[in-house]
């Protein structure tokens, strides 16, 4: 192979310029050439690009979402679509591509895939629901985020005797939710996968208030009810002052960890090495501090990666 190509697509977050950066000097340094397209998928059907040099990578190690940018294509969700990008793809002399994403994102990889384009996906997903990884890119850097707002709403809550209720990202999963509780010593953790007793958790909270305990922390993924509703409840029947926080996009950016800078490098350096050693068709994991690779085919079908019983269990646990 003489030419590669590498875009991040979907949702950014922290560690994509680590692969970006890990995979341009791993294909330079074995005389590849490596062009990046800019707002993924949208870019690639454009055929809008730039070539990754050593300097054009330089001094992006550090730095939050993606400097390749990322956008969201409906037109690549067509067969037209498609058949463009691999015209694009061909056009170029490309032969082989990365694709740095979510689940959409690494549908499109699959999609290129089946049309017999050699494909490797990295998965960049901070809400951790991609199966066939224990972890993916962004997630440890947009927990230490949650880490830091939570001590510091903490801090206010204890100085007014108040409840406050910090909405994390999460619409079907609760990874984010769960894990946040039990780093930040929060009383609840609400998450899509398990129903939660609104009354039950008013009366533990109203038992709390009376032992003394005046403060208290719930952590809510996005997608297990609406946040100001459940406030009203709390406020009513425990007679908690509460507030809600939303952290939003505030979760996403940042500069990487030292965590999500060394995945991204790996991932980033074993991808290239992969589609130089003629493997395609894959997704690179992370299991038990090693890579992974899992077929395309089996990631897209395996569906949203089920939260780990354990993790809802400890944060209920401990919250007592």
């Amino acid at each position: 192979m003489k030419r590669l190509a590498i875009l991040t697509s979907g949702g950014d977050c922290s560690g994509m310029n680590a692969v970006v950066r890990a995979a341009a000097r791993t294909a330079i340094a074995n005389d590849v050439e490596m062009i990046g397209y800019r707002k993924g998928f949208a870019g690639l059907l454009k055929n809008d690009y730039l070539v990754l040099t050593s300097r054009a990578v330089s001094g992006v190690l550090q730095r939050g979402g993606t400097f390749l940018q990322s956008a969201r294509s409906q037109e690549f969700r067509t067969e037209e679509g498609r058949r463009k990008a691999l015209d694009n793809l061909l056009k170029e002399k490309v032969e082989g591509l990365i694709v740095i994403g979510g689940d959409g994102s690494l549908c499109g990889a699959h999609a290129l895939d089946m049309q017999g384009f050699p494909v490797v996906g990295i998965p960049a997903s901070i809400d951790n629901d991609i199966p066939y990884t224990d972890m993916a890119l962004g997630v440890d850097t947009a927990l230490n985020n949650i880490l830091y707002a939570v001590d510091c709403i903490k801090d206010t809550a204890s100085s007014h005797d108040r409840a406050f209720i910090v909405e994390v990202m999460g619409r079907n999963s609760g990874y984010l939710a769960s894990t946040s509780a039990i780093a930040t010593g929060a009383e609840f953790a609400i998450v899509p996968e398990v129903e939660f007793d609104l009354t039950e958790m008013c009366h533990q909270l109203r038992r709390r208030y009376e032992e003394g305990r005046t403060n208290a922390l719930i952590i809510m993924a996005e997608g297990a009810g609406r946040a100001q509703e459940i406030a009203d409840s709390i406020k009513d029947c425990a007679g908690f002052e509460t507030r809600v926080t939303v952290l939003g996009h505030y979760q996403r950016g940042g500069a990487p960890t030292v965590f999500d800078r060394l995945l991204g490098s790996r991932f980033g350096l074993k991808a290239v090495e992969l589609l130089l050693s003629g493997t395609k068709g894959v997704m690179l994991g992370l299991s038990t501090n090693s890579l992974t690779t899992t077929l395309l085919e089996m990631v897209v079908k395996g569906g949203q990666k089920k939260l780990n019983n354990e993790l809802v269990h400890m944060a209920d646990i401990l919250g007592i």
